[in-house]
């Protein structure tokens, strides 16, 4: 059977980290039809990439270019009509999923991550804009933007959370996501079709500590790409048990859906490690893993697909103390990538902005 839909199966929805013209005229559609492919996700990266590639955007860029816009207005004219088109490729996934499966990401301003009311007026804007109930608004979990996220939640808005990367960040998200539901209960609104997924990166984690390991050397060294699957095995037991606990019981009794984990950043940058280590070992319940092209045909190919996520969570447990044994801060690791990746996707912004200018 396709490993692509083994996945399915066992509880983990499958996402594509792309999107283009190129995919949404065709390759889209087979993906959702033959692998039970269940969203697509967008970063500035991704649409830089397809942009500058220009298939399928010259037209509308030379349009776009004679009109009275800022550049950021003419990114929005020619990325909100993809969204779109991408969340109506996937409409009857989700109506036949319930609200479950189905959705498009498209991410405010990167230039907006430290600017708690910027974000929220983006989020609320970019929604508006694209008017279909199974598009997500990425908002980064920044200190500045999870206010954004629990207003956005709070107005009634699916929301993906990016750029997490270490236990902190969870449970930030999570009390973030929480008190959005809340809000929006006091103020007599419905939580039941609300969803959410917060995006937790991967290789990046092992990338980083494997540096600090291979300059230690001696012992540590045997801990090189164990670091993010311990992680994650970690944080994916409390935030389940956070959800299943009393602390939840109002929102699960008024319909609330848990805000499910997402694996990101889950092509592996390290070629000694197995094209779909961040897949094979982090299947289970409750969870999206967003896949590079290469990484999903990898899987589709060669991939395993068994239910690993909640086996030894223990030994994940004392992998990370053995890890802050000898010197590697996981909470100091997540703020550096945080800021590393806001410059990444600034730096993606600049770069198609320019293009547009």
């Amino acid at each position: 059977m396709n490993p692509l839909l083994q996945a399915k199966s066992l509880g983990q929805r499958l996402w594509l980290d792309n999107l283009s013209r190129e995919l949404l005229a065709g390759p889209l559609q087979k993906l959702i039809n033959e692998d039970g492919l269940a969203g697509v996700t967008s970063n500035p990266a991704i649409f830089q990439k397809s942009i500058s590639a220009g298939a399928g955007y010259a037209d509308d860029l030379a349009k776009l270019k004679q009109q009275s816009l800022t550049t950021e207005q003419r990114f929005e004219a020619l990325a909100v009509p993809d969204v779109q088109a991408a969340c109506d490729l996937f409409a009857e996934v989700y109506r036949r999923s319930e609200g479950l499966d189905g959705y498009v990401s498209l991410e405010v301003s990167p230039y907006l991550a430290r600017d708690t009311a910027g974000t929220e007026a983006a989020a609320k804007r970019l929604w508006a804009a694209i008017q279909r109930p199974n598009a997500m608004i990425k908002i980064p979990a920044t200190p500045e933007s999870l206010p954004a996220f629990t207003a956005a939640i709070a107005a009634g808005i699916n929301v993906n959370v990016t750029l997490m990367f270490g236990a902190r960040h969870c449970d930030a998200v999570f009390d973030a996501y929480v008190a959005g539901l809340r809000q929006r209960l006091a103020q007599g609104g419905d939580v039941r079709s609300i969803r959410s997924v917060a995006s937790l990166f991967l290789s990046r984690v092992d990338t980083l500590i494997d540096g600090k390991l291979d300059a230690r050397g001696g012992e540590a060294i045997a801990f090189k790409g164990k670091a993010a699957i311990a992680m994650v095995r970690t944080s994916y037991a409390r935030w389940m048990a956070r959800w299943a606990s009393e602390e939840c019981a109002d929102l699960r009794a008024a319909g609330a859906n848990i805000q499910r984990l997402l694996w990101a950043s889950t092509g592996t940058k390290n070629p000694a490690y197995p094209d779909t280590l961040y897949v094979d070992e982090l299947i289970g319940p409750d969870t999206v893993n967003t896949l590079p092209d290469a990484t999903l045909a990898a899987f589709r190919d060669h991939g395993s697909a068994t239910p690993r996520l909640t086996q030894g969570v223990d030994e994940a447990a004392v992998t990370l103390q053995r890890l802050a044994a000898v010197g590697v801060d996981m909470d100091a690791v997540a703020e550096q990538l945080q800021v590393d990746g806001l410059k990444l996707f600034d730096e993606a912004f600049d770069k198609l902005l320019a293009l547009l200018a």
